[in-house]
C-alpha cells in the first residue's frame, strides 16, 4: 500500500466517524492510532461523554465483525472465550466461540468485571489468541479492543492491576465538548441518530495492509535516544514507585510512526513523541503516593519530564522508505 491510498482511506474513515462524533479530532486519531498499530484502547472518563458512542461509530467505518460486552461481577470468563460443550448428537465435545472471537470488541466498563474475569484478557490482548481446555485457538486479524471505565465511580468497581494496564497501547480521555461543540451535538442528534447514516469504507484487507506499513516509517537514532530517555527518566524519578517497562517503551515507538503517517509523513519528529507520551505512558506508571494517581498526577509529571529532556534537532529525520 502507498502513501497515498494510505491517507485516502484514513481519510475515509475519518470522515465516517466524524458524522457522529462532534469534534475530537485528536481522540479519533488516538483511536485511529490503536487500530493500526494492532494495540488496545482504554477510553476513561465520565458518563456521557460519548465514550461508546465512539467505539460504535468505527466499528461501523469499518467493514470488521464487532460485538459488545457488557462487564458485570458476575461475569465469567467463559463467557467471553467460549467454552467446550457436549453435542449428543455428535456424541462429541465442540468448541463454541465466545464473543472475543471478533476484530473490534467493545468492553464496556471493564472496571465492573471480576480480577478473574478482567485477567482472562490478558492473553488475548497480548498474544491475540485463547487457550482453553488446553487447546490453543488463534484470533482473527485484525483484532482491537476498546474498554471504557468510569473513573468517578469507585462502588462496586474492581480497579485494573498494573498488569491489564499495560496491556492497553493508550489510555485516552474524551474530555467535555466546548460550547459550541454541545451545540452541534443537539442539533445533530435532534431528530435522529446520526449512527444509523454510518456505512463502513474499509474492509479487513484494507486496514491489515494499513498495518503492515507503519512500521516502515523511519525513526532517527536520536529518537530512540529520545524514547528511551524518556523511559528511564520515569525509572529513576524520585515521586514514581514504578516506571515505564521495554513494553511501554516500544508502545510509544509504534504509536509515534503511526502518528507520523496519519499526520502525512513518512518518518518520525520529535512532536510526535511528544504528543503521544502522555497517553501511552500514564497508565503505565505507579506513583508513591496513590492519592496523587487520581488526580491525573501522572500526566503533570510526563510534563515535567519533557521539559527535562533535551529534544532533538529536526535533522536527517526525513529519510522516509515508504513509496509515496
Amino acid at each position: 500500500m502507498e502513501l497515498a491510498q494510505f491517507h485516502h482511506l484514513i481519510d475515509k474513515v475519518r470522515q465516517a466517524v466524524q458524522q457522529v462524533i462532534v469534534g475530537k479530532q485528536s481522540v479519533i486519531d488516538l483511536l485511529l492510532v490503536g487500530l493500526i498499530s494492532s494495540g488496545h484502547l482504554l477510553l476513561e472518563d465520565v458518563p456521557g461523554t460519548g465514550k461508546t458512542l465512539l467505539a460504535k461509530a468505527l466499528a461501523k467505518s469499518l467493514d470488521c465483525e464487532f460485538k459488545r460486552i457488557q462487564f458485570t461481577p458476575d461475569l465469567l470468563p467463559s463467557d467471553l472465550t467460549g467454552i467446550n460443550f457436549f453435542n449428543q448428537k455428535l456424541s462429541e465435545f465442540q468448541f463454541r466461540p465466545g464473543p472475543i472471537f471478533t476484530n473490534i470488541l467493545l468492553a464496556d466498563e471493564i472496571n465492573r468485571a471480576t480480577p478473574r474475569t478482567q485477567s482472562s484478557l490478558l492473553e488475548c490482548m497480548e498474544e491475540r489468541q485463547v487457550t482453553i481446555d488446553g487447546q490453543t485457538h488463534r484470533l482473527d486479524r485484525p483484532f482491537l479492543v476498546i474498554a471504557t471505565q468510569n473513573p468517578v465511580e469507585n462502588q462496586g468497581t474492581f480497579p485494573l492491576p498494573e498488569a491489564q494496564l499495560d496491556r492497553f497501547m493508550l489510555k485516552v480521555r474524551m474530555g467535555y465538548p466546548t460550547t459550541a461543540e454541545g451545540i452541534e451535538i443537539l442539533k445533530r442528534f435532534k431528530t435522529s441518530d446520526p449512527l444509523e447514516t454510518v456505512f463502513s469504507v474499509a474492509t479487513v484487507s484494507d486496514i491489515i495492509q494499513m498495518q503492515s506499513i507503519y512500521s516502515n516509517v523511519y525513526v532517527s537514532d536520536d529518537l530512540f535516544e529520545y524514547i528511551l530517555a524518556i523511559a528511564e527518566k520515569t525509572r529513576v524519578h524520585p515521586e514514581i514507585a514504578l516506571g515505564v517497562s521495554p513494553r511501554g517503551s516500544q508502545a510509544l515507538l509504534k504509536a509515534a510512526q503511526v502518528y507520523a503517517l496519519l499526520s502525512g509523513r513518512d518518518y518520525v519528529v520529535p512532536d510526535d513523541v511528544k504528543t503521544l507520551v502522555k497517553p501511552v505512558l500514564s497508565h503505565r506508571m505507579l506513583l508513591k503516593n496513590p492519592l496523587k494517581a487520581r488526580e491525573n498526577f501522572s500526566e503533570i509529571l510526563l510534563e515535567r519530564i519533557l521539559q527535562e529532556i533535551p529534544v532533538p534537532a529536526e535533522q536527517d529525520l526525513q529519510k522516509g522508505t515508504i513509496s509515496r
